[in-house]
């Protein structure tokens, strides 16, 4: 329902309220556009898209890269979900973390009930020299653990760049 559908003034411009000049400079109207703007900034300026519910345009799950000579780990933050609802796989050099959650609630005696699903999917580029074929993966208490070792090879090109003062 939109939202002028409930202020009866919104219908027909003879309704305005007595003091206001027109519906458009309505303290409430105002407000309203003002808070629609403030997010529409928000969101154009971290270069999301629209919301379209949940889990959309938001960069969920949370997840940290850490990253040593041997390994590169990856931790994703899945509250409230189980291994069975996560994929977690590797193509062309890209890490890719995927799943669903579902949330269900009923509450007969209160005649209360509540849904929500949403899929989520995060990729992440990873650097060259990671051994695919040992990658490891460990769902505890909601928590993703990918570990990504690195090649010999890769621990060996590594070198540490020396910084001069002037």
């Amino acid at each position: 329902m939109a939202l002028r559908d409930l202020i009866p003034w919104g219908k027909q411009e003879s309704q305005v309220p007595v003091g206001v000049s027109s519906a458009g400079d309505h303290p409430l109207l105002s407000l309203h556009r003002e808070v629609n703007r403030v997010f529409d900034d928000i969101f154009r300026g971290i270069g999301l898209p629209a919301l379209n519910g949940f889990g959309a345009g938001h960069e969920w799950p949370h997840v940290e890269l850490s990253e040593s000579e041997k390994e590169v780990r990856v931790t994703a933050e899945l509250p409230g979900l189980d291994e069975k609802d996560v994929d977690v796989s590797i193509d062309d050099g890209v890490l890719s973390i995927r799943g669903e959650k579902r949330s269900e609630v009923d509450d007969k005696e209160r005649g209360y009930s509540e849904r929500s699903y949403g899929r989520f999917e995060r990729h992440i580029r990873l650097p060259s020299g990671i051994e695919e074929d040992k990658v490891s993966a460990t769902f505890k208490k909601g928590v993703l653990n990918v570990v990504l070792p690195r090649s010999a090879t890769a621990i060996e090109s590594r070198r540490r760049i020396p910084i001069t003062t002037h």
